[in-house]
């Protein structure tokens, strides 16, 4: 086979990343947009030894579980990348996942593990709570908002994405609107120039509430002030340029309904990250509220909240489940976040301590405690693995039940180690990544204790990533 000759294929399976795995001869292609049961057409692009990537060129025959994608830019995109898959075969595709990374990295037996249904959704749409759109200019020159094509920086341009809220579309046309009537460019990251980067949109599914934060490559709406290219003068003119522009933008917005907070966040960096440090509010309490089931919470711009507050939901009453709470446990929530399983558990334990390494996320960690007015919750600031032996060791704080929620690459074998040292009767891991989950109960395992039952939650439909939550109990 030579580069961008075409072939045939029957799609047998599907990887990681989502895209389709066939097999021609024993050698193994991955071909992106193909479901589980295509025949395809496709053109080599890139060949190793043992296996290639190619191109989808056209679909022969469909798959019995292949959709149309609803999205009319899914395939430029590439963020759904289970777009063009049934809704059912997503969850058939997402609990196989897991049960094969428990099997083959975890090294379990299939009737080792008690895996019940996947969680999923009635409406697989409008889940997201929170959107990120990057501004920029299209061929023709017209100011663009959307999402950034697969492994490029190249804006496709999409004011409406299916899993974010309705109200997007709105404050997106807004937005460009007030720019293209006030002269303000969009960022081009290449030549660092441009006012408007990103905007950031959160809504409160249950309090309707919206926030919105325009990222701006500027101290002021009115744009950068270069130091010694401007007198004093020169800056009180900008200054008032820039509140006239903040008002007019505040007014503008404040149309849409449910609008509570409305800031701009400086990032005058030349980097890849979205939000700066600094964020200016322009109007309301600088945060929106929502509930996770009676849990109320206070989301700030750079506060991290889970995307999917309806199967959120679902996961973390899963995760109280498994922990079996009568009142009188001592609980470790490790990687807790901005609280949010933390509260959860606080509802049904004794006292419950968490622990997370982003001073900002305890800082909404202690306020959304007092919120809910639960004073048998601490919060520490530092790494899990460090946090939970100095406490363990020096305080003697004991745990009868410890829970993880960590990043994807897993807990840390430090960690792992005090958990074991501490013999919880219980230990419950949510996580969004079957493949180090696998590794990690393993570890467990070996340590003294057994896998209960496994639960799949689908928080991210028409993509492949996927939430599980686990019980373990000790031998």
């Amino acid at each position: 086979m030579e580069k961008n000759q075409e072939f045939t294929v029957t799609i047998e399976d599907m990887n990681e990343d989502g895209a389709g795995v066939g097999k021609l001869d024993g050698y193994i292609w991955f071909i992106k947009d193909t479901v589980i049961g295509d025949v395809v057409r496709a053109k080599a692009m890139k060949m190793k030894k043992s296996y290639g990537f190619a191109r989808l060129m056209e679909v022969l025959e469909p798959s019995a579980g292949r959709v149309e994608p609803p999205c009319p830019v899914s395939r430029q995109c590439g963020g759904c990348q289970l777009q063009a898959m049934s809704y059912e075969e997503q969850l058939r595709f997402k609990e196989n996942k897991v049960l094969n990374n428990l099997m083959r990295i975890g090294k379990f037996k299939r009737d080792e593990i008690k895996m019940l249904p996947i969680m999923g959704m009635e409406n697989p749409w409008r889940y997201r709570n929170k959107a990120q759109f990057p501004f920029g200019r299209n061929k023709d020159g017209e100011i663009i908002a959307g999402f950034y094509a697969g492994r490029t920086h190249d804006i496709i341009g999409n004011d409406d994405c299916l899993l974010g809220v309705e109200e997007n579309q709105e404050i997106l046309g807004i937005i460009k609107g007030f720019m293209k009537e006030n002269g303000l460019e969009p960022y081009d990251e290449n030549a660092h120039k441009g006012l408007v980067r990103h905007v950031l949109i959160r809504k409160g599914f249950k309090t309707g509430e919206l926030m919105v934060c325009l990222v701006i490559n500027g101290r002021t709406l009115g744009g950068r002030l270069e130091d010694g290219l401007r007198d004093s003068r020169a800056d009180s003119l900008a200054d008032n340029s820039a509140d006239r522009l903040a008002g007019c933008l505040v007014e503008k917005l404040c149309q849409v309904k449910g609008m509570t907070s409305i800031s701009y966040s400086v990032n005058m960096e030349k980097t890849n990250v979205i939000m700066g440090k600094e964020v200016v509010n322009l109007y309301g309490p600088g945060y929106i509220t929502d509930y996770i089931g009676d849990v109320q919470y206070q989301i700030s711009p750079l506060s991290f909240y889970q995307v999917n507050p309806v199967q959120t939901e679902k996961l973390y009453g899963t995760a109280l489940e498994y922990a079996d709470l009568s009142g009188n446990e001592t609980v470790w929530d490790l990687y807790c976040g901005i609280g949010t399983i933390s509260l959860f558990l606080a509802q049904k334990a004794k006292k419950v301590y968490g622990v997370e390494i982003i001073p900002q996320a305890i800082e909404d960690a202690r306020r959304n405690a007092a919120l809910n007015g639960m004073d048998n919750v601490e919060f520490f600031v530092g790494k899990a693995e460090e946090v939970l032996p100095e406490q363990y060791e020096k305080n003697q704080i004991h745990a009868d039940v410890i829970v993880v929620d960590p990043p994807r690459k897993g807990c840390d074998t430090v960690c792992l180690d005090t958990i074991l040292k501490m013999r919880p009767e219980k230990v419950v891991y949510v996580s969004c990544d079957s493949a180090t989950l696998a590794r990690d109960l393993k570890y467990l395992a070996d340590g003294g204790y057994v896998v209960g039952k496994v639960r799949a939650c689908d928080m991210f439909p028409g993509t492949v990533h996927c939430e599980v939550c686990v019980e373990l109990r000790r031998k």
